[in-house]
């Protein structure tokens, strides 16, 4: 297969994907490694294809969706407020997109989430467990954002009242 083939491929398996699909399921559906897979995805970046890298795997944005409503939340936990959090969240409807701290040298650093369900944050944190992983957050004292997304102001609105009542949520702003 042609590197061009390959990089629509590659294209093509992730429009069609439900889920993140990993480098490593992608390098072995097209026979190649998956450090050519990494450029691949690269080249496709800058051919201004918008691909987020999770910890699931490669994923495309979701079509866009006015009637989404979405969120900054500023909150502050230790490590082991992280599961509440993020169940907090999804167990309400909504969407964990990314998180993102203010590093005192680098300025703003984000990492694409798309924790949506329980069972993604199941997997985030047994990868977190498994790769003996430290949460961005712990640079910063605990002090990150999500940026978070629902389908009803209500949902949002529970979401904030549970995490003040969890001593999470700092602050919050659309």
């Amino acid at each position: 297969m042609r590197t061009e083939e390959r990089r629509a491929a590659v294209l093509a398996k992730l429009k069609a994907a439900k889920k993140p699909l990993s480098g490593t399921k992608l390098a072995a559906e097209l026979e190649v490694s998956r450090q050519i897979i990494v450029g691949d995805i690269s080249i496709l970046r800058a051919q201004g294809v918008e691909i987020y890298a999770t910890p699931r795997g490669y994923v495309l944005p979701a079509e866009k969706n006015e009637d989404k409503i979405l969120a900054t939340l500023v909150c502050r936990h230790d490590e082991a407020g992280m599961e509440k959090e993020l169940l907090t969240i999804v167990d309400n409807g909504g969407e964990v997109m990314d998180v993102i701290i203010e590093h005192p040298v680098y300025g703003a650093l984000r990492a694409d989430l798309f924790i949506s369900c329980r069972r993604d944050v199941k997997d985030f944190l047994a990868k977190m467990d498994k790769d003996h992983a430290q949460p961005l957050s712990l640079v910063t004292g605990g002090v990150h954002l999500h940026t978070v997304r629902f389908s009803e102001e209500e949902s949002l609105t529970a979401v904030r009242r549970e995490l003040r009542e969890l001593q999470i949520l700092q602050e919050d702003s659309h």
